[in-house]
């Protein structure tokens, strides 16, 4: 179902979806929204890109993620490829980080799940529609949750030991038994500023934050006796 695209002033959107209770809910919560138009409805992905090919200058798919024949992820695909200029907001009740990595990676401008409201779902639509990425509040959340699992995952992983030249070597026992700098340099027959910096650069190294973790560091890993 189409219409002719009027006002050029409204962003115009073309939903996606081949459940009529779905799309009915949609127009229900834009169709009071000032400046959003939507002027087309497809239940495929096939008869999506189809509109798109007659009318391009459509500003927004609104695309549920779960379609027979062509997923919202193969659409997104396709429509980068086809149309670059339309922007993609995935509409779906799944909420799972690795759905919405596959959106990512396919190109899409946003997510939100099909319980959003009238306000988020319009704030969604100006957002990509001017080029922004958009998520929803709940999907925010498992990205968030996701990304912290990561971390602590990665901190778990034993890290490997960081090499030390022989010249940072001799400066770390020389540290750890507590000479200075100026000590140090002319036990090397170095300049104290050759000292500072293999300093500097065996905190980078350890990424120590001080002298003192950077002491432990060595004894944890046994750099140092």
């Amino acid at each position: 179902m189409e219409k002719t695209l009027t006002d050029v002033s409204k962003i115009t959107v073309l939903v996606v979806d081949d459940h009529p209770l779905v799309v009915a809910g949609i127009k229900s919560l834009l169709q009071k929204e000032a400046g959003i138009q939507i002027v087309a409805v497809a239940t495929s992905g096939s008869e999506a890109v189809r509109i798109l090919d007659r009318q391009p200058a459509i500003a927004v798919a609104l695309l549920d993620l779960n379609m027979p024949y062509m997923s919202g992820v193969e659409l997104i695909r396709v429509l980068r490829e086809r149309h670059p200029r339309v922007r993609t907001l995935i509409l779906s009740t799944f909420q799972d980080h690795a759905s919405v990595a596959e959106v990512l990676e396919a190109g899409g401008s946003g997510y939100l799940l099909k319980s959003t409201n009238q306000q988020e779902l319009s704030t969604a639509i100006r957002a990509v529609a001017a080029g922004q990425r958009y998520f929803g509040q709940e999907v925010t959340a498992t990205m968030v949750q996701n990304m912290e699992i990561q971390a602590n995952h990665a901190s778990r992983v034993p890290q490997p030991v960081v090499e030390l030249t022989s010249r940072e070597a001799e400066i770390l026992r020389l540290i750890a038994q507590e000479y200075s700098n100026q000590h140090i340099a002319e036990q090397l027959f170095i300049s104290e500023r050759t000292v500072e910096s293999h300093r500097k650069n065996m905190l980078t190294k350890t990424k120590s934050k001080s002298i003192i973790g950077l002491i432990r560091y060595a004894l944890l890993n046994k750099l140092i006796p």
